[in-house]
C-alpha cells in the first residue's frame, strides 16, 4: 500500500441496500474511491457486495431495546475508527459521535418527529438520536463540514442549530448511469405491457409509501380533470409499493377505474420513466428525492410539491412546476397545460434532461474531494 494515501473512514448503518440514502452513499463512495490519492475504509453493519476500492469493517449493533440502536452504532463505529488507528479524515453519513464530515440526507432527529411526524411524545429512541445528533454537530466534536442534499435539509440544518461551528455546502445527489440513455423505445414496450395507447397522456408517480407521497392529492386532482377534454385521454402509472388496495377503491371513488393502473415494484425504471408524459411527485417530506432526477433524465416534466428538496432543480414553467402546500386547484391546472400542450411538454422535458444530467455522481464526488482536500491540509498545517 502507498503510504502517500490519505485514509478515509467512511460511516454508515447500511451500504449498498436499497434505499435513497443507501444509494448515495455507494455511489459517492465508489467513485471517490478510484482517487489514487485515498484509500477508503467502510465502516457499516451491513453491506451489499465488495469492491476492491474498499475496505469493509463490521460495526455492531445493539437493536434491542431500539433506543440502544442509534447509540450503539455510534459509539461502535468510533471506538472501531480509533482502535484500528491512522484515519485522516472521518466522512460519516449518519449520526456518529464524532466526524470530519456529515453528509446530511436526513434532517435534525427533533425537527423530524415534532414537524414532519407530529409526534407529540418523544420516545427514547428519538431522545437517544437526538441526543447523538447534538454530540456530532454543536459539541464541539471535530465536525467541519456538514453537507445537506438540498437547501430544504439545509434549512431545516440552521433552524434546529443556529450557532453550528461548521460549513455548509450543499451537494445534490448525482444521477446513475442506468438513467443516462436517450430513446424511447423501451418505454414503448412498457404502454405495450399495460395497455397504454401512443395517445393517451401518462401520468407517472413512484413511491414506496404512496400517502407519505401524496398519491391521495394527486387522484384527487385527476378526478377534477376527468370532467375535461384533457380527461379523455388521462391516464396513471403507480410504481412502488403501499396499500394498494385502499387506493384502487380511492381511485374508483373519484371516477377513475381503469384509468389508475398500479404496476408495483419494478426493477426496469429507466424503461418505466420512459413510458411517461409527465411525472407527479406530491411528497409530504423528502430531503432531496432521487427519483425527480431520474425522471428528468428521461426527459419528462415534473411537478412536485415544496417540500421536496429536488425543487432546488425546479425552473417553474421551464423545466416543470413546484406545487405549494396542498394547491390542489394549481396541481390540476397545470396537469391540464401540460396534457393539452404536447409541443411544451417536449421542451420542457428537454429542458429537465439537461438540468439531470448537469447533477452527475462523479461532480458530487469531485465537490466532496475539493473538501477533503480543504481539511487535510488545514491539519497538516496544525
Amino acid at each position: 500500500m502507498n503510504s502517500g494515501r490519505k485514509k478515509i473512514a467512511v460511516v454508515v448503518p447500511k451500504y449498498g441496500l436499497v434505499g435513497g440514502g443507501e444509494r448515495f452513499v455507494s455511489e459517492l463512495t465508489e467513485r471517490l474511491a478510484v482517487n489514487p490519492a485515498y484509500d477508503i475504509h467502510v465502516f457499516a453493519n451491513r453491506w451489499q457486495g465488495q469492491s476492491n476500492r474498499l475496505t469493509f469493517h463490521q460495526v455492531p449493533v445493539i437493536t434491542f431495546p431500539k433506543w440502544l440502536t442509534t447509540i450503539s452504532f455510534a459509539w461502535f463505529a468510533n471506538r472501531k475508527i480509533a482502535a484500528l488507528g491512522g484515519f485522516d479524515l472521518i466522512h460519516a453519513h449518519d449520526r456518529i459521535l464524532q466526524a470530519d464530515i456529515c453528509s446530511m440526507h436526513f434532517i435534525p432527529h427533533r425537527i423530524w418527529v415534532k414537524e414532519i411526524r407530529a409526534k407529540k411524545v418523544l420516545s427514547l429512541f428519538d431522545l437517544a438520536t437526538i441526543r447523538v445528533e447534538k454530540k456530532m454537530l454543536s459539541e464541539g466534536r471535530g465536525c467541519k463540514y456538514v453537507l445537506p442534499v438540498s437547501r430544504l435539509a439545509a434549512g431545516k440544518l440552521q433552524a434546529e442549530y443556529p450557532d453550528g461551528q461548521y460549513n455548509v455546502q450543499v451537494i445534490h445527489p448525482g444521477l446513475s448511469d442506468e438513467f443516462l440513455a436517450e430513446g424511447r423505445e423501451d418505454g414503448r414496450q412498457i404502454r405495450k405491457e399495460f395497455g397504454i395507447g401512443a395517445s393517451d397522456f401518462l401520468l407517472l408517480f413512484v413511491a414506496m409509501n404512496f400517502e407519505l407521497k401524496g398519491l391521495d392529492q394527486l387522484l384527487a386532482a385527476m378526478g377534477k380533470i376527468c370532467g375535461t377534454k384533457t380527461g379523455n385521454s388521462l391516464k396513471l402509472l403507480v410504481v412502488g409499493k403501499g396499500n394498494e388496495a385502499k387506493y384502487r377503491t380511492v381511485a374508483a371513488s373519484r371516477g377513475l377505474g381503469d384509468r389508475v393502473i398500479f404496476a408495483g415494484v419494478r426493477h426496469d425504471m429507466p424503461a418505466v420513466y420512459r413510458a411517461a408524459d409527465l411525472f407527479v411527485f406530491l411528497s409530504g417530506f423528502d430531503t432531496f428525492g432521487m427519483v425527480v432526477t431520474e425522471a428528468m433524465a428521461a426527459g419528462l416534466p415534473v411537478i412536485i410539491s415544496d417540500k421536496v428538496g429536488a425543487r432546488d432543480l425546479i425552473r417553474n414553467g421551464e423545466n416543470g412546476f413546484v406545487v405549494a402546500g396542498s394547491d390542489l386547484e394549481y396541481l390540476t391546472n397545470k396537469i391540464i397545460e401540460l396534457g393539452r400542450n404536447p409541443d411544451n411538454r417536449s421542451g420542457m422535458g428537454n429542458k429537465a434532461r439537461d438540468t439531470a444530467l448537469k447533477n452527475s455522481w462523479d461532480a458530487a464526488a469531485c465537490a466532496v474531494s475539493e473538501i477533503y482536500v480543504k481539511l487535510l491540509s488545514a491539519k497538516a498545517v496544525n
